[in-house]
């Protein structure tokens, strides 16, 4: 009964770029924090003795990501590629969702972070940089006499 003269519908588009727009100029705090879209999306936590960040970034090559730490600032960055070809007339892409292309991401280490014992590795689409606290930040517990 209903047939469409376009390839992809037209209403679902605007629908989409509506709340892309309201994202771009929505600052307000939420669960998510301020950096929503941003790639890749990070959890930052911490025990007694260390400082958790996980990167969720699947399809990186792990030789390509550049972790530096420099002044209490810890910066992500890197490349990931796109899986569709560029210019292919036998390809015709309806919908990409997924980020491709150059990235960065910039944490500020809290005080009592060592940042000289840095430690990371990417496993499963998943980068996970560990921070040492300082000794004299981490909670001891005093014995009463």
């Amino acid at each position: 009964m209903y047939r469409t003269f376009f390839p992809r519908d037209v209403f679902a588009e605007l629908d989409t770029l509506q709340r892309e727009l309201q994202q771009a100029f929505d600052l307000s705090p939420s669960i998510r924090g301020l950096t929503r879209g941003a790639f890749p999306a990070i959890n930052v936590g911490r025990t007694d003795q260390t400082l958790e960040i996980y990167a969720f970034a699947p399809g990186l090559d792990p030789s390509t990501v550049e972790l530096d730490v420099e002044r209490d600032i810890l910066t992500i960055a890197g490349e990931r590629p796109s899986p569709i070809p560029d210019n292919d007339d036998k390809t015709n892409v309806h919908i990409n969702e997924r980020f491709a292309g150059r990235f960065r991401r910039v944490i500020t280490l809290p005080d009592d972070a060592d940042a000289d014992s840095v430690s990371a590795n990417y496993r499963d689409g998943v980068l996970h940089v560990t921070v040492q606290r300082r000794a004299a930040a981490q909670p001891r517990r005093i014995n009463l006499q």
